[in-house]
């Protein structure tokens, strides 16, 4: 028996590169054997393919891989960063665009947050920029009722402990006091779930507004709410270190995205 790595690539990650869905969701399509290889249906993921395979989802053949793209994003308040919600709130994927191709978003802001939110055609871009060990700060602008000092902050900045869950240190700057309410700047690296808000909390301040203004080297600049605007591809390699693709999608200026009542996730056909 050969301990031999087989040639070429895992099936659910050939079909997220595709655009058809992430990794994950292309893992349950394959154990409820929608994807065949070669003419049979498989139910496993751990299967490697090659080029030369034809690989068809719910009978329809895999279309080539596109090119990894990103885009920026600024999200509004009041949508959900799921595909889907079970309370059948508005999700961002309802708001965007038409002519959006199928994206994933780069980690989530809550409903009550707004700001850049990166969504990509790309599971290994999503991956990628996801990593903790990418190191990238996430800045946020923050609105919080009461009168802190800087010394508020300090506890924020040396690193919290809340119900067993250690926060990294964070990057805490207190810019103005405005009626009842103190604008502050914060950075963090990790992104947890409603970090920035249970941080506030814990040194008792409540936050009433969060807009996320960077993520790594993406800021969100002049983008008008609800409006996405595509990051350029050598940019875009630059940044992440990416081999340059024969063929490059074009790039066009910001589109604000239109509300529409909620539909069923589009598939590409």
């Amino acid at each position: 028996m050969s301990d031999k790595t087989p040639p070429g690539d895992r099936i659910a990650k050939v079909i997220a590169r595709a655009g058809l869905a992430s990794r994950r969701e292309a893992e349950r399509m394959i154990e409820a054997r929608r994807v065949a290889v070669n003419g049979r249906v498989i139910d496993r993921a751990a299967l490697n393919v090659t080029s030369s395979d034809r690989i068809t989802v719910d009978g329809r053949p895999l279309e080539a891989p596109e090119p990894p793209r990103l885009w920026l994003y600024h999200k509004p308040t009041g949508l959900v960063t799921t595909t889907r919600d079970e309370q059948g709130r508005q999700t961002i994927f309802d708001a965007l665009p038409d002519d959006l191709p199928r994206v994933m978003s780069v980690g989530r802001l809550d409903i009550n947050s707004e700001g850049l939110l990166l969504l990509t055609n790309d599971g290994g871009v999503k991956r990628k920029l996801e990593l903790p060990s990418t190191g990238w700060l996430r800045r946020y602008r923050v609105r919080v009722n009461g009168r802190p000092e800087d010394a508020t902050f300090e506890p924020l900045r040396k690193g919290l402990t809340l119900d067993g869950e250690q926060f990294q240190p964070m990057q805490v700057t207190l810019d103005r006091q405005q009626g009842a309410n103190a604008w502050v700047t914060v950075a963090i690296r990790e992104g947890k779930n409603r970090e920035v808000r249970r941080a506030m909390e814990a040194v008792g301040l409540s936050v009433n507004r969060l807009i996320r203004v960077s993520y790594g080297p993406f800021q969100l600049g002049q983008l008008k709410s609800g409006a996405v605007e595509e990051v350029r591809p050598r940019i875009l390699r630059d940044q992440l270190g990416m081999e340059e693709t024969p063929e490059e999608p074009k790039t066009g200026t910001a589109t604000k995205a239109r509300r529409k009542k909620p539909v069923p996730r589009r598939r590409r056909k």
